[in-house]
């Protein structure tokens, strides 16, 4: 039986992450590969139709890749029958508007996060997707990772016993952009833009601490502007008015402490760009993005504290590597796939507005603890 095809409206593919992970290395990888396969057996292919502001960038990438539907007039896309699942991976600041535009359109929403710019935004989108009945899902790609797919299933087999906490160390030097081009757009580093390391990176910390250890309850945060000027992509210099490293402590349910630091302004020496170290009273594990390390209870060896000798141990070679055990496709693609399902044949996608919104209220936490200087707890949400 051929594949049918599914109508896919992706706006904002012109960006770095629209069109490698999630145009590339998502939709197209798997269209190569036949489709997506569902429950019965059958298989969905998607046809995606490219959505931008820049008519050139679009017909250059669409003449690349073979797709034959470009347009810049989102409401024309939007009003295609045919195409009952929009993706959005705008900037943030004008993401907002293009989601309610696609909700009120009847689309099917799948988008990057943050959904948008507050909380109470994030839930006046969910109560509409609601109310309008489409189904919505936001981007939870480290959940997918390698590394973290292991450590979940550390979590779920007891391995930790009682988790005591979990260390977090996420970044990289992104070059200021004068003697060296920035690895980032300048928009991160504009908050009127939407742009901050805490509002990116505490929604991915949400989801993570939230999925694979409890919900946060409290967070005490401190987000800092390390390099206040820099160079961006036209060679003009201009004002950092957004944060580029955030130092924070969560406290999750079950008196789980979990200290997280998040830069881009740190250079690396570690295995991966992030790494989470867990540890709990029958083990701990060392996860980055594909690797993770173990050291149970059993193996745990005695250091002994002495200043005046020299270390002789090597104490990474005192860990046991996890194996895959399973062979782990691209996290955005496997996502991609989930989202799918879940839209043809209503299998399970958690990860919706709802959850979006949570993240979007940690980073409004976050901000709010490092602007007071104090620790702040979280509030329920309610849709």
């Amino acid at each position: 039986m051929a594949p049918r095809a599914l109508g896919v409206i992706m706006n904002g593919v012109t960006g770095r992450m629209g069109y490698r992970q999630h145009l590339v290395r998502s939709v197209l990888a798997i269209n190569a590969d036949d489709g997506v396969e569902l429950s019965d057996g059958s298989r969905v292919r998607l046809d995606p139709v490219l959505v931008g502001r820049d008519s050139g960038k679009l017909a250059e990438i669409a003449e690349r890749h073979g797709i034959t539907r470009w347009t810049t007039d989102l409401d024309a896309a939007l009003g295609d029958e045919d195409c009952p699942i929009y993706f959005d991976s705008l900037l943030t600041a004008v993401r907002e508007k293009s989601l309610i535009r696609a909700i009120d359109a009847g689309k099917h929403i799948y988008t990057e996060k943050p959904v948008a710019e507050s909380v109470e935004a994030a839930l006046t989108l969910a109560r509409k997707a609601r109310e309008k009945g489409v189904k919505n899902g936001v981007v939870h790609d480290k959940l997918y990772l390698p590394g973290l797919r292991k450590l979940k299933r550390l979590v779920d087999s007891g391995f930790f016993g009682r988790i005591l906490s979990v260390r977090g160390e996420f970044g990289y030097w992104v070059f200021e952009g004068d003697w060296q081009r920035a690895q980032r757009p300048s928009w991160n580093y504009r908050s009127e833009d939407g742009g901050g390391i805490t509002v990116d990176m505490f929604c991915h910390w949400n989801y993570v601490l939230e999925n694979l250890f409890g919900a946060v309850e409290a967070v005490t945060a401190k987000a800092v502007t390390h390099v206040p000027s820099r160079v961006d992509e036209h060679g003009n210099r201009y004002q950092a008015t957004a944060d580029d490293a955030a130092y924070a402590i969560f406290e999750l349910e079950g008196g789980v402490i979990a200290q997280l630091n998040s830069s881009w302004c740190v250079r690396v020496h570690r295995d991966e760009l992030v790494e989470f170290q867990v540890d709990g009273t029958k083990g701990s594990a060392v996860a980055g993005l594909h690797k993770c390390v173990i050291q149970p209870r059993e193996t745990t060896p005695r250091p002994v504290w002495n200043p005046d000798l020299r270390e002789t141990e090597s104490y990474r070679a005192q860990w046991q590597e996890v194996p895959d055990n399973a062979e782990f496709e691209n996290g955005f693609r496997a996502q991609w796939e989930q989202f799918i399902r879940h839209v043809v044949e209503d299998g399970p996608h958690p990860f919706d507005f709802m959850s979006g919104a949570r993240g979007i209220r940690l980073a409004e936490a976050g901000l709010e603890s490092s602007r007071t200087q104090r620790r702040v707890e979280l509030a329920e949400l309610r849709p």
